[in-house]
């Protein structure tokens, strides 16, 4: 299948901005590899995304979150799905399940390998054909123990040229970082020490991406995984992919211009595919990865997690109020990947310029109280400040004073409801399904922080939990299904309809949805304080159903909340 004339102009286009001269014969090379995957896979061209719908929702977990005795991981997490989340989601985003050598899972050392533990690509496959899959392309970095980087320190043709090589003594002062380790690791190679990139770790060692070899290596990953059945992308670490000496090496426009190259493939392989980028940074930055509507389909909206954090901790939602009215409207194509837990911790760079000081600190102290952990980042000064909150969601919203376990519930669900309520594709974490306290076991155990919020759960005794009528698990699921049942059912939630953040006392957070042809609209308000409310709506209505209790609404403008309760009114 060749290209077609207009996408290859515009293909060359882009690889003249990153490599000059060479365009037309890197586009050449590309586009044999293009050839090669359609004959092996079929032609798949021709179809058309779906577009996202209210429908849509994601789990997000590792490949062995949920394990049982002689039985591949992968295999019993389809079977977790099946009989638990079926009804619920309809997208799985499996975090790397390749071979690596740390970072769980993002030091991959062999990309086209399934980890023998989990299982193999045939439970890839499986798991697509009823749900879309998302897998990680961990585009940054690579492990010290892959063959590239043993080749690298080997002095051997093609990966010699594949890693940034430095002087000990280049000032790198102005680069950003994400950690407080040192930039320039030393490695001992067939000619001598050298010094390479290593953004995350040591053992996390940058590619080279000013070498289309590079490039092309992982584009060819990338026609690997939708080979698999992978559908949706996602681009780990994407904002470092480009560096430059002299520059924060962080959001260059080069890689804004991989990033669309990438989307021009995908999209031209399977219209089906989704690219999804990892930028956890600044709203500013971040939303900067939609382009002009030609780079990624979705971003991860990294501001949300923390502002409602904050709104429920300290009873006042007017910072995440005022956010959200700043909110753009995603180019036609694009929206927002809402969450509010991760595999990672709270991300708290995305605050940056939205909170004062002192209400930082508020969630800082606070998550410190619920027996969470902090991770550091290096900056330039030398100074180190929070990057992340290593907790889990649902046991951030505890009260160290105060065990009521109704109340403990009620705050969680409150941020779950107003996550759902906002434009765009919500992802919900395995642990948040299942309610998981803190994993202070793995973090003494591994020595990783992030522990914390990674428990790998025993099928048997998951299974058990969720079906104990008496099981804080249990209790949190049910609410789930009743709150992801009425999204599904309610056009008004689709990520390509109208939002418009209302005005409201500090106590409440209030918004209005509507589906794309207008026909349907929710009023959607929360009260995330622990007292009662009413709150006076800039509408009325004659007939409506607040659709989380099914219950009915006389004629009024008027809500009356009571603590932590959100609504969503049909009108």
């Amino acid at each position: 299948m060749q290209l077609s004339s207009e996408l290859r102009e515009q293909i060359t286009k882009r690889l003249y901005k990153l490599y000059g001269t060479s365009a037309n014969e890197i586009t050449l090379k590309i586009e044999q590899r293009i050839s090669e995957h359609i004959a092996s896979n079929g032609d798949s061209h021709k179809k058309i995304r779906e577009p996202y719908s209210h429908k849509d929702v994601y789990l997000i977990t590792y490949g062995d979150s949920v394990k049982e005795e002689g039985e591949f991981p992968l295999k019993t997490l389809k079977k977790f799905v099946d009989e638990e989340l079926a009804e619920l989601v309809n997208a799985v985003h499996i975090l790397p399940f390749f071979p690596f050598s740390s970072d769980d899972g993002f030091s991959v050392i062999d990309y086209k390998k399934v980890r023998p533990d989990l299982g193999d690509w045939s439970h890839i496959k499986a798991l697509s054909k009823e749900y879309k899959v998302m897998a990680d392309l961990v585009i940054n970095h690579i492990s010290s123990k892959s063959e590239w980087f043993s080749n690298f320190l080997k002095n051997l043709e093609p990966e010699k040229d594949y890693f940034h090589v430095l002087p000990s003594d280049t000032d790198v002062s102005m680069v950003t970082r994400p950690r407080s380790t040192y930039l320039l690791s030393p490695v001992q190679t067939e000619s001598g020490q050298k010094h390479v990139w290593t953004t995350f770790s040591p053992d996390q060692v940058d590619v080279n991406f000013a070498n289309p070899d590079v490039l092309i290596e992982y584009l060819d990953i990338l026609l690997f995984y939708m080979s698999k059945g992978v559908k949706v992308i996602r681009l780990d670490a994407v904002a470092f992919l480009w560096k430059k000496k002299g520059s924060p090496s962080i959001h260059l426009e080069e890689t804004h211009e991989v990033v669309r190259l990438i989307r021009d493939i995908a999209s031209f392989v399977s219209p089906e595919s989704i690219i999804i980028t990892e930028t956890n940074v600044p709203h500013k930055e971040n939303i900067s990865y939609f382009g002009d509507g030609d780079e990624a389909h979705m971003v991860y909206n990294f501001s949300l997690p923390p502002l409602l954090l904050h709104a429920i901790l300290t009873g006042n939602a007017t910072y995440l109020t005022q956010w959200s009215k700043t909110l753009t409207v995603p180019p036609k194509g694009c929206t927002y990947f809402n969450f509010t837990a991760s595999h990672d911790g709270i991300g708290v760079r995305p605050l940056e310029g939205l909170v004062p000081q002192e209400e930082f600190e508020k969630i800082v102290s606070g998550v410190i109280k619920r027996g969470g952990e902090v991770s550091y980042k290096q900056n330039p000064n030398g100074i180190k400040s929070p990057y992340e909150l290593n907790i889990t969601y649902f046991d951030a919203f505890s009260d160290p004073e105060n065990t009521d376990r109704e109340a403990h519930i009620r705050r969680f669900m409150c941020s779950q409801a107003l996550m759902m309520g906002f434009r765009g594709v919500p992802a919900i974490y395995i642990h948040s399904f299942t309610a998981t306290f803190n994993y202070h076991k793995g973090v003494r155990e591994s020595g990783v922080k992030r522990a914390i919020n990674r428990m790998k759960w025993n099928y048997d005794e998951i299974k058990e939990l969720l079906h104990d009528e008496q099981s804080v698990s249990r209790t949190v699921l049910d609410q789930w299904r009743i709150l992801l049942n009425v999204r599904r059912n309610e056009p008004a939630f689709d990520p390509q309809g109208g939002k418009k953040v209302l005005s409201s006392p500090p106590e409440v957070f209030a918004m209005w949805r509507c589906s794309p042809d207008g026909k349907n609209r929710i009023l959607i308000a929360g009260n995330v304080s622990s007292k009662s409310v009413s709150w006076r709506a800039p509408f009325r209505w004659n007939k409506a159903t607040e659709l989380i209790t099914e219950e009915p609404l006389a004629a009024n403008d008027t809500l009356h909340l009571s603590p932590w309760q959100v609504m969503w009114v049909k009108y």
